[in-house]
Protein backbone atom coordinates (compact mmCIF):
# COMPACT_ATOMS: atom_id res chain seq x y z
CA UNK A 1 0.00 0.00 0.00
CA UNK A 2 1.25 3.49 -0.87
CA UNK A 3 2.11 5.30 2.37
CA UNK A 4 2.13 9.12 2.57
CA UNK A 5 3.78 10.57 5.69
CA UNK A 6 2.93 14.24 6.32
CA UNK A 7 5.77 15.67 8.37
CA UNK A 8 5.71 18.65 10.70
CA UNK A 9 7.35 21.78 9.31
CA UNK A 10 10.60 22.79 11.00
CA UNK A 11 11.19 26.20 9.43
CA UNK A 12 10.51 29.24 11.66
CA UNK A 13 7.17 30.95 10.98
CA UNK A 14 5.94 28.04 8.87
CA UNK A 15 2.40 27.00 9.78
CA UNK A 16 1.16 25.76 6.39
CA UNK A 17 0.42 22.20 5.37
CA UNK A 18 -0.10 20.66 1.95
CA UNK A 19 -2.91 18.29 2.90
CA UNK A 20 -6.16 19.07 4.71
CA UNK A 21 -8.10 16.53 6.78
CA UNK A 22 -10.71 16.33 4.01
CA UNK A 23 -7.96 15.65 1.48
CA UNK A 24 -6.43 13.00 3.71
CA UNK A 25 -9.76 11.18 3.88
CA UNK A 26 -9.99 11.28 0.08
CA UNK A 27 -6.55 9.71 -0.18
CA UNK A 28 -7.42 6.97 2.30
CA UNK A 29 -10.64 6.29 0.42
CA UNK A 30 -8.43 5.84 -2.67
CA UNK A 31 -6.35 3.20 -0.88
CA UNK A 32 -3.44 5.34 0.33
CA UNK A 33 -2.21 5.00 3.90
CA UNK A 34 -1.79 8.44 5.53
CA UNK A 35 0.32 9.25 8.58
CA UNK A 36 0.32 12.80 9.96
CA UNK A 37 2.90 14.01 12.44
CA UNK A 38 1.89 16.03 15.45
CA UNK A 39 2.86 19.68 15.09
CA UNK A 40 3.12 22.51 17.58
CA UNK A 41 2.61 25.15 14.89
CA UNK A 42 0.42 23.77 12.08
CA UNK A 43 -2.47 26.15 11.28
CA UNK A 44 -4.93 23.30 10.73
CA UNK A 45 -5.52 21.47 14.05
CA UNK A 46 -4.46 17.85 14.45
CA UNK A 47 -7.93 16.78 15.60
CA UNK A 48 -9.24 17.10 12.06
CA UNK A 49 -6.73 14.49 10.88
CA UNK A 50 -7.59 12.25 13.83
CA UNK A 51 -11.28 12.48 12.97
CA UNK A 52 -10.50 11.67 9.34
CA UNK A 53 -8.86 8.41 10.44
CA UNK A 54 -5.19 9.26 9.81
CA UNK A 55 -2.43 7.53 11.73
CA UNK A 56 -0.68 10.00 14.04
CA UNK A 57 3.10 10.07 14.64
CA UNK A 58 5.28 12.18 16.94
CA UNK A 59 6.53 15.53 15.67
CA UNK A 60 9.69 15.31 13.52
CA UNK A 61 9.78 11.49 13.65
CA UNK A 62 9.94 11.11 9.85
CA UNK A 63 13.61 9.96 9.81
CA UNK A 64 12.38 6.75 11.52
CA UNK A 65 9.45 6.29 9.13
CA UNK A 66 9.32 3.02 7.14
CA UNK A 67 11.68 3.21 4.19
CA UNK A 68 8.81 2.86 1.71
CA UNK A 69 6.94 5.87 3.17
CA UNK A 70 6.81 8.99 1.00
CA UNK A 71 7.68 11.95 3.21
CA UNK A 72 5.57 15.02 2.40
CA UNK A 73 6.37 18.51 3.64
CA UNK A 74 6.56 21.99 2.20
CA UNK A 75 9.70 23.85 3.17
CA UNK A 76 13.28 22.66 3.38
CA UNK A 77 14.60 20.15 5.88
CA UNK A 78 17.05 21.14 8.63
CA UNK A 79 20.56 21.30 7.17
CA UNK A 80 21.99 18.45 9.22
CA UNK A 81 24.00 16.88 6.41
CA UNK A 82 22.57 13.43 7.12
CA UNK A 83 21.91 11.16 4.11
CA UNK A 84 18.30 11.13 2.87
CA UNK A 85 17.01 7.63 2.23
CA UNK A 86 13.29 8.24 1.65
CA UNK A 87 11.27 9.61 -1.24
CA UNK A 88 10.55 13.25 -0.34
CA UNK A 89 7.92 15.64 -1.66
CA UNK A 90 8.80 19.28 -0.85
CA UNK A 91 10.12 22.55 -2.20
CA UNK A 92 13.81 21.74 -2.40
CA UNK A 93 15.12 24.96 -4.00
CA UNK A 94 17.93 22.92 -5.49
CA UNK A 95 17.66 23.04 -9.28
CA UNK A 96 18.39 26.67 -10.17
CA UNK A 97 21.96 27.08 -9.01
CA UNK A 98 21.10 27.80 -5.37
CA UNK A 99 24.18 27.15 -3.28
CA UNK A 100 22.26 25.59 -0.37
CA UNK A 101 20.55 23.27 -2.84
CA UNK A 102 23.81 21.63 -3.80
CA UNK A 103 24.23 20.33 -0.25
CA UNK A 104 20.67 18.96 -0.30
CA UNK A 105 21.31 17.05 -3.52
CA UNK A 106 24.47 15.58 -2.04
CA UNK A 107 22.39 14.27 0.87
CA UNK A 108 20.01 12.56 -1.54
CA UNK A 109 22.93 11.07 -3.44
CA UNK A 110 24.47 9.76 -0.22
CA UNK A 111 21.23 8.19 1.00
CA UNK A 112 19.76 6.97 -2.25
CA UNK A 113 16.51 8.88 -1.74
CA UNK A 114 14.52 10.83 -4.30
CA UNK A 115 13.29 14.44 -4.34
CA UNK A 116 9.94 15.14 -5.99
CA UNK A 117 10.20 18.92 -6.00
CA UNK A 118 6.81 20.60 -5.76
CA UNK A 119 7.99 23.49 -7.93
CA UNK A 120 8.66 21.01 -10.75
CA UNK A 121 5.46 19.00 -10.44
CA UNK A 122 3.98 19.95 -13.80
CA UNK A 123 1.27 18.84 -16.22
CA UNK A 124 1.60 18.03 -19.91
CA UNK A 125 1.82 21.72 -20.83
CA UNK A 126 4.58 22.40 -18.31
CA UNK A 127 2.31 24.30 -15.93
CA UNK A 128 2.67 23.57 -12.23
CA UNK A 129 -0.16 21.45 -10.91
CA UNK A 130 -0.28 23.43 -7.66
CA UNK A 131 1.27 26.65 -6.41
CA UNK A 132 1.12 29.02 -3.46
CA UNK A 133 1.77 31.85 -5.90
CA UNK A 134 -1.41 33.84 -5.42
CA UNK A 135 -0.98 34.16 -1.65
CA UNK A 136 2.76 34.76 -1.99
CA UNK A 137 2.01 37.70 -4.26
CA UNK A 138 -0.78 38.97 -2.02
CA UNK A 139 1.31 38.86 1.16
CA UNK A 140 4.44 40.10 -0.63
CA UNK A 141 2.63 43.18 -1.88
CA UNK A 142 1.31 43.79 1.63
CA UNK A 143 4.75 43.69 3.26
CA UNK A 144 6.28 45.84 0.51
CA UNK A 145 3.54 48.41 1.12
CA UNK A 146 4.29 48.21 4.84
CA UNK A 147 7.94 49.01 4.00
CA UNK A 148 6.83 52.07 2.01
CA UNK A 149 4.57 53.25 4.85
CA UNK A 150 7.42 52.93 7.36
CA UNK A 151 9.67 55.00 5.08
CA UNK A 152 7.17 57.89 5.22
CA UNK A 153 7.86 58.11 8.95
CA UNK A 154 11.64 57.89 8.46
CA UNK A 155 11.68 54.28 9.65
CA UNK A 156 12.27 50.79 8.30
CA UNK A 157 9.58 48.10 8.26
CA UNK A 158 9.09 46.36 11.59
CA UNK A 159 8.35 42.68 12.22
CA UNK A 160 5.42 40.93 10.56
CA UNK A 161 3.48 37.88 11.69
CA UNK A 162 0.61 35.50 11.06
CA UNK A 163 -2.87 36.81 10.28
CA UNK A 164 -6.10 34.87 10.85
CA UNK A 165 -7.31 35.98 7.42
CA UNK A 166 -6.80 38.49 4.62
CA UNK A 167 -9.48 40.87 5.90
CA UNK A 168 -7.48 41.43 9.08
CA UNK A 169 -4.34 42.08 7.07
CA UNK A 170 -6.06 44.58 4.75
CA UNK A 171 -7.65 46.45 7.66
CA UNK A 172 -4.29 46.82 9.41
CA UNK A 173 -2.60 47.90 6.20
CA UNK A 174 -5.23 50.53 5.43
CA UNK A 175 -4.64 52.07 8.84
CA UNK A 176 -0.88 52.21 8.25
CA UNK A 177 -1.21 53.74 4.79
CA UNK A 178 -3.72 56.35 5.94
CA UNK A 179 -1.44 57.27 8.84
CA UNK A 180 1.28 58.39 6.41
CA UNK A 181 -0.86 61.29 5.26
CA UNK A 182 0.61 60.81 1.78
CA UNK A 183 -1.07 60.09 -1.57
CA UNK A 184 -1.17 56.42 -2.52
CA UNK A 185 2.10 55.18 -4.06
CA UNK A 186 2.27 53.87 -7.63
CA UNK A 187 3.18 50.21 -8.15
CA UNK A 188 4.49 48.10 -11.00
CA UNK A 189 4.10 44.32 -11.03
CA UNK A 190 6.19 42.19 -13.39
CA UNK A 191 4.68 38.77 -14.00
CA UNK A 192 1.20 40.23 -13.69
CA UNK A 193 -0.50 37.48 -15.71
CA UNK A 194 0.67 34.69 -13.40
CA UNK A 195 -0.63 33.51 -10.04
CA UNK A 196 1.93 35.52 -8.05
CA UNK A 197 1.38 38.73 -10.00
CA UNK A 198 -2.39 38.38 -9.80
CA UNK A 199 -2.22 38.14 -6.02
CA UNK A 200 0.08 41.17 -5.80
CA UNK A 201 -2.14 43.26 -8.05
CA UNK A 202 -5.27 42.24 -6.12
CA UNK A 203 -3.74 43.44 -2.84
CA UNK A 204 -2.66 46.76 -4.33
CA UNK A 205 -6.03 47.34 -5.94
CA UNK A 206 -7.79 46.51 -2.65
CA UNK A 207 -5.73 49.34 -1.17
CA UNK A 208 -6.68 51.80 -3.90
CA UNK A 209 -3.22 51.77 -5.46
CA UNK A 210 -2.63 52.27 -9.18
CA UNK A 211 -0.90 49.22 -10.67
CA UNK A 212 1.12 48.98 -13.88
CA UNK A 213 0.90 45.36 -14.99
CA UNK A 214 3.78 43.93 -17.03
CA UNK A 215 4.42 40.41 -18.24
CA UNK A 216 6.49 38.67 -20.92
CA UNK A 217 5.50 41.02 -23.73
CA UNK A 218 6.69 44.12 -21.89
CA UNK A 219 10.01 42.56 -20.84
CA UNK A 220 10.83 40.73 -24.08
CA UNK A 221 13.44 43.35 -25.02
CA UNK A 222 15.71 42.09 -22.23
CA UNK A 223 16.22 45.53 -20.68
CA UNK A 224 16.95 48.06 -19.51
CA UNK A 225 13.67 49.07 -17.88
CA UNK A 226 13.80 52.69 -16.66
CA UNK A 227 10.01 52.66 -16.20
CA UNK A 228 10.47 50.54 -13.06
CA UNK A 229 12.40 53.37 -11.41
CA UNK A 230 9.50 55.77 -12.06
CA UNK A 231 7.20 53.82 -9.72
CA UNK A 232 7.25 53.88 -5.90
CA UNK A 233 6.86 50.12 -5.55
CA UNK A 234 8.14 47.24 -7.69
CA UNK A 235 7.00 43.65 -7.27
CA UNK A 236 9.07 40.98 -9.00
CA UNK A 237 6.81 37.99 -9.58
CA UNK A 238 9.05 36.22 -12.13
CA UNK A 239 10.94 33.16 -10.94
CA UNK A 240 14.62 33.26 -11.81
CA UNK A 241 15.74 31.04 -14.66
CA UNK A 242 18.30 31.20 -17.48
CA UNK A 243 17.48 34.15 -19.72
CA UNK A 244 15.53 36.14 -17.13
CA UNK A 245 16.34 39.84 -17.64
CA UNK A 246 17.79 42.04 -14.93
CA UNK A 247 14.99 44.35 -13.80
CA UNK A 248 16.82 46.50 -11.24
CA UNK A 249 20.59 46.63 -11.79
CA UNK A 250 23.21 47.79 -9.29
CA UNK A 251 23.35 51.14 -11.07
CA UNK A 252 19.81 51.84 -9.85
CA UNK A 253 21.08 52.28 -6.30
CA UNK A 254 22.57 55.67 -7.15
CA UNK A 255 20.17 56.61 -9.92
CA UNK A 256 17.61 59.41 -9.91
CA UNK A 257 14.49 57.38 -9.12
CA UNK A 258 11.08 57.35 -7.50
CA UNK A 259 11.41 53.66 -6.61
CA UNK A 260 11.84 53.20 -2.85
CA UNK A 261 10.58 49.68 -2.12
CA UNK A 262 11.10 46.40 -3.98
CA UNK A 263 9.20 43.23 -3.22
CA UNK A 264 11.12 40.27 -4.65
CA UNK A 265 8.42 37.66 -4.18
CA UNK A 266 10.36 35.11 -6.23
CA UNK A 267 13.19 35.52 -3.72
CA UNK A 268 16.21 33.86 -5.31
CA UNK A 269 19.06 36.06 -4.03
CA UNK A 270 21.64 33.26 -4.26
CA UNK A 271 20.58 32.18 -7.74
CA UNK A 272 22.90 32.78 -10.66
CA UNK A 273 19.89 34.28 -12.46
CA UNK A 274 18.66 36.75 -9.80
CA UNK A 275 16.80 39.51 -11.73
CA UNK A 276 17.10 41.94 -8.79
CA UNK A 277 20.84 41.84 -8.02
CA UNK A 278 20.80 44.84 -5.67
CA UNK A 279 20.63 42.51 -2.64
CA UNK A 280 22.28 39.22 -1.69
CA UNK A 281 20.22 37.61 1.06
CA UNK A 282 16.64 36.86 1.97
CA UNK A 283 14.87 38.95 4.56
CA UNK A 284 12.91 37.60 7.51
CA UNK A 285 9.68 38.05 9.43
CA UNK A 286 11.65 39.78 12.18
CA UNK A 287 13.45 42.09 9.70
CA UNK A 288 11.27 42.17 6.56
CA UNK A 289 13.16 44.94 4.74
CA UNK A 290 16.80 45.20 3.79
CA UNK A 291 17.98 48.77 3.16
CA UNK A 292 20.26 48.70 0.13
CA UNK A 293 20.48 52.46 -0.49
CA UNK A 294 19.96 55.57 1.63
CA UNK A 295 20.04 58.52 -0.81
CA UNK A 296 17.40 58.09 -1.97
CA UNK A 297 16.15 55.28 0.24
CA UNK A 298 15.60 51.84 -1.29
CA UNK A 299 14.40 48.84 0.71
CA UNK A 300 14.07 45.25 -0.50
CA UNK A 301 11.50 42.81 0.87
CA UNK A 302 12.52 39.21 0.11
CA UNK A 303 10.80 36.85 2.55
CA UNK A 304 10.79 33.31 1.21
CA UNK A 305 7.72 31.93 2.98
CA UNK A 306 5.22 34.74 2.48
CA UNK A 307 2.06 32.59 2.18
CA UNK A 308 2.57 31.58 5.82
CA UNK A 309 1.32 35.02 6.79
CA UNK A 310 -2.11 33.67 5.78
CA UNK A 311 -1.58 29.98 6.57
CA UNK A 312 -5.17 28.73 6.66
CA UNK A 313 -6.26 30.29 3.36
CA UNK A 314 -3.03 29.43 1.57
CA UNK A 315 -3.01 25.84 2.86
CA UNK A 316 -6.60 25.20 1.84
CA UNK A 317 -6.04 26.69 -1.61
CA UNK A 318 -2.80 24.80 -2.27
CA UNK A 319 -4.04 21.48 -0.88
CA UNK A 320 -7.09 21.60 -3.14
CA UNK A 321 -4.88 22.16 -6.18
CA UNK A 322 -2.45 19.36 -5.26
CA UNK A 323 -4.92 16.68 -4.16
CA UNK A 324 -5.62 15.22 -7.64
CA UNK A 325 -1.90 14.60 -8.12
CA UNK A 326 -1.47 13.11 -4.64
CA UNK A 327 -4.23 10.67 -5.50
CA UNK A 328 -2.02 9.29 -8.30
CA UNK A 329 0.82 8.47 -5.87
CA UNK A 330 -0.31 4.85 -6.14
CA UNK A 331 1.68 4.99 -9.39
CA UNK A 332 4.77 6.97 -8.36
CA UNK A 333 6.15 6.67 -11.89
CA UNK A 334 3.01 8.18 -13.43
CA UNK A 335 3.31 11.14 -15.74
CA UNK A 336 3.36 13.98 -13.19
CA UNK A 337 5.57 12.24 -10.64
CA UNK A 338 7.72 10.69 -13.34
CA UNK A 339 8.55 14.14 -14.72
CA UNK A 340 9.50 15.38 -11.27
CA UNK A 341 11.78 12.38 -10.74
CA UNK A 342 13.42 12.92 -14.13
CA UNK A 343 14.16 16.55 -13.20
CA UNK A 344 15.74 15.38 -9.94
CA UNK A 345 17.91 12.78 -11.69
CA UNK A 346 19.01 15.41 -14.22
CA UNK A 347 20.37 17.61 -11.42
CA UNK A 348 21.69 14.87 -9.11
CA UNK A 349 25.49 15.15 -8.75
CA UNK A 350 27.36 12.46 -10.65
Amino acid sequence: MTHLWVRAEQRPNEERVGLTPEGAKSLMDAGIRVTVEESSVRAIPLQGYVDAGCEIAPENSWPEAPLDAIIFGLKELPETGTPLTHKHIMFGHAFKGQHSGKALLERFKAGGGTLYDLEYLVDESGRRVAAFGYWAGYAGAAVTLKAWAAQQHGKICGPVGVYPGKDTLVAELLTEVEATGKPRPRAIVIGALGRVGTGAADLFEAMGISVTKWDMEETASGGSFPEILDHDLFLNCIFARPGTPVFVPQTALNANRTLSAIGDVACDPDSDYNPVPVYDRATSWEKPALRVATDPVLDVMAIDNLPSMLPVESSQDYAAQLLPSLTTLTDIDSVVWGRAKATFLEHLPQ
